[in-house]
Order: structure tokens, then C-alpha cells, then sequence
């Protein structure tokens, strides 16, 4: 029953990854880096920061899928999630243009690592077939994306858990966060890259950061609010698993 219904949410969710990627608004910026944008140096620099949290991340799922094989529809699920999220360009009032990340969900349900090997095969697809993006710069996308955000998410949502013991707010806390984190990071990746000729780098995060801030405010709480509706949808329908899932972070 559970494979019925997963593999029923999956179609859904990767249908709906089908409609927005024909019908997205076409524009010429993205959020994630595009191809070439990155001086060779920074490009190089923040692929050696990634690689490294990406050998983790398959150590950590080979981990889950040998112990709990039945999670693996679960990782599907995650990694579709953030799929369907981040292919979304919305453009801002800046002439840039923002996304949701969708990587605040697995974070919460996996951790932070398995996330980082998750959100690079995202990242990669969108490179290849959406020109979302790029691959000289997929290491820094991951970075922001696929490892700063999840760890933040997690962290956050560890934190709040500890502090509150409300479920649903530390995870609407842990999405919003996760998104947020991305975009503060991308920012900081681009003020080092492109220091302000007045101001430097300061001035250059104070630029890029609020390219994003527009949009991705109200983007990071609707994130939240999509994540809280998600993780009822699974506890109505995959209770199992999802206890599953609490006895294993717990114990991690």
C-alpha cells in the first residue's frame, strides 16, 4: 500500500516538475550561478568546498538504503521535492529572479549530508536540461543549496525541537531557514567574487543580497507552509515510515 501510494505522489509531483518546467516564464538570469559567471579561481575554490561534503553524503546513503531499504521511495520523494521547488524561476522586481530550494524537507527527514548528494544530482539536471545554472559553477550551487542550506535547515529545526518541542513550527522554521540560507550564502559567493569597486565586499553583499530579498522572503514562508502541508500528507499516509524516520535521527 505504501509503494502504491508513494509511487502515486512521486508522478504527481514530477507531473507538476513537467508543467512548470515547459510553462516557467522564460528569462535570461536565475538564482542558481549560470555557466562561466565565476572567475576560475572561485569556481575551482568552491568545488573543492563541496566535494567533500558530497563523499560524505554517499557514505550517509548507502548507510540508510542498506539498514532501511524501505526508505529508499522516501529519498525519491526528497529528491523530487526539491526538484519540483527549485525548478520554479520566479522573477523579482530586481530583473534577477528567485526560487524556492525544497531542500528543508529531506534535510528534516534525512539529515543535512544524504541532502548534499540529492540537491547536486538536482542541480545537475537543471544545469543539463533546464540551462539552470551550469556545471564550471555546480560546485558552488551545491554548496549554497545542497550543503549550506539542509545544514542550516537541520540545525534549525534540531534547535527549535529541543527549545519548543513543537513539531510543525520547528519544520516550517527548518524550510524557511534552508531557503533563506541558500540565498544569503549565493550572495556571499558573488560579493567575493565581485567585490564592490567602492565599498568591496560589504558593499557588494549589501548589492547582492538585496537583489534577492524581495522575493525570497516571501518565498522562504511559503516554502514553510508548502513543507508543514507535505509533512501532514505523509502522516496521514506513510505514518510508518516516518516513524521509521524519527527513530533513526534520533538515534544518529
Amino acid at each position: 500500500m505504501f509503494a502504491a501510494k508513494s509511487t502515486r505522489f512521486l508522478l504527481l509531483v514530477l507531473g507538476f516538475a513537467i508543467y512548470f518546467t515547459v510553462n516557467e516564464p522564460q528569462t535570461a538570469y536565475a538564482m542558481h550561478i549560470m555557466e562561466g559567471f565565476l572567475p576560475l579561481g572561485w569556481a575551482i575554490f568552491w568545488w573543492a568546498m563541496f566535494i567533500p561534503f558530497f563523499i560524505l553524503g554517499l557514505r550517509a546513503l548507502i548507510k540508510i538504503t542498506k539498514e532501511t531499504p524501505e526508505l529508499k521511495i522516501m529519498l525519491g520523494l526528497a529528491g523530487a521535492f526539491t526538484f519540483v521547488l527549485s525548478a520554479l524561476k520566479i522573477p523579482s522586481v530586481t530583473g534577477s529572479s528567485s526560487h524556492p530550494t525544497g531542500t528543508g524537507l529531506g534535510a528534516v527527514m534525512f539529515g543535512p549530508l544524504p541532502m548534499s548528494v540529492l540537491g547536486s544530482i538536482v542541480l545537475l539536471f537543471q544545469a543539463l536540461l533546464l540551462a539552470h545554472g551550469g556545471l564550471t559553477t555546480l560546485g558552488a550551487n551545491a554548496f549554497s543549496m545542497a550543503v549550506a542550506g539542509p545544514i542550516i535547515g537541520y540545525t534549525v529545526y534540531k534547535w527549535m525541537m529541543r527549545a519548543s518541542g513543537r513539531q510543525k513550527l520547528s519544520i516550517f522554521a527548518a524550510a524557511a531557514l534552508a531557503n533563506l540560507s541558500t540565498y544569503v550564502v549565493t550572495s556571499v559567493q558573488l560579493s567575493l567574487a565581485f567585490p564592490a569597486e567602492s565599498g568591496g565586499f560589504l558593499a557588494s553583499l549589501a548589492k547582492f543580497g538585496g537583489i534577492f530579498a524581495v522575493t525570497q522572503v516571501p518565498l522562504a514562508i511559503s516554502e514553510g507552509l508548502l513543507t508543514i502541508l507535505i509533512w501532514n500528507w505523509l502522516q496521514s499516509y506513510n505514518s510508518d515510515e516516518l516513524s521509521i524516520l524519527q527513530r533513526k535521527m534520533k538515534g544518529a
